[in-house]
């Protein structure tokens, strides 16, 4: 099962970032292996949609589920078709690494 946090940037300590479509980084732990690798959020700047094109990408992943602060309700819609969990913080001062140890 793999999990997608949102993230500040590319490493544990990086900030969680509360949001979806325009988070920097995307943090993916695979709960079998519990290894991580960050992946750059190539929507983040786009002009519009940049919700629903990083949904596109979560199914390209295979994420199962995804850890973020705020999800916009075209990317809600979207997630919820392909059945990808949601799960909403709002504490934007833990790192990736203190999610992880939470979820684990």
């Amino acid at each position: 099962m793999k999990t997608v946090i949102t993230a500040t940037g590319n490493e544990l300590s990086s900030l969680f970032d509360k949001r979806f479509g325009r988070a920097g980084w995307f943090c993916v732990l695979d709960s079998e292996t519990g290894k991580t690798q960050f992946h750059k959020n190539e929507n983040k700047d786009a002009q519009g949609g940049a919700g629903t094109k990083t949904v596109e990408y979560m199914v390209e992943l295979g994420v199962t589920k995804v850890i973020s602060g705020d999800f916009g309700p075209k990317a809600k819609d979207l997630l919820d078709k392909f059945n990808i969990q949601m799960v909403i913080i709002q504490d934007d001062e833990l790192s990736i690494d203190d999610i992880i140890r939470k979820i684990k």
